[in-house]
């Protein structure tokens, strides 16, 4: 018998847009869970909190089967799947750059604690993609509903609290 295999699909998800939530169902299908572990990196200025980024994962992903949304809290990501038991981290790739950038954190977290990183390559579809483009064209006036799941467009359009 097989046993259960968990991975961690890590961002700080500011703004989820299409392109993760392709890439998180994609890896619902390769493992039985997926820990969606919502980042916070003190260096980032953030369109949302924290609260707001869970919040809108859990509405936007409470349809796929064996999905769970948690806060990663402070530390690191290796330290975070050894603590939660995962196998894996799924990260998407868009472009080389992007896997330039991240297959030095993959070895690093995989001397760290022996956990494995799977990279997707990205939809064409969705390439071009990122939260702070999405977030510049949105600010802008730009259609993005096109871009992003209903619930994370509702919150970028509606008007900065205080102001009606």
């Amino acid at each position: 018998m097989r046993s259960m295999r968990r991975a961690v699909c890590p961002g700080s998800f500011d703004p989820l847009h299409n392109g993760h939530l392709e890439i998180i169902a994609r890896a619902s299908n390769l493992f039985d869970e997926i820990i969606v572990a919502v980042s916070t990196n003190p260096a980032k200025r953030y369109r949302f909190s924290l609260d707001e980024r869970l919040q809108m994962a859990r509405e936007t992903l409470s349809a796929l089967r064996g999905i769970t949304i948690e806060a990663m809290g402070e530390g690191l990501l290796a330290d975070f799947c050894r603590r939660h038991g995962a196998d894996a981290i799924v990260k998407g790739v868009r472009t080389s750059a992007d896997l330039t950038f991240e297959v030095p954190m993959a070895t690093m977290n995989r001397h760290l604690t022996g956990v494995e990183t799977v990279f997707l390559a990205a939809d064409p579809a969705y390439v071009h993609l990122s939260s702070t483009l999405l977030k510049e064209v949105g600010s802008l006036g730009g259609d993005i509903s096109g871009f992003v799941p209903r619930s994370v467009y509702r919150r970028m359009t509606a008007p900065p609290a205080g102001r009606a």
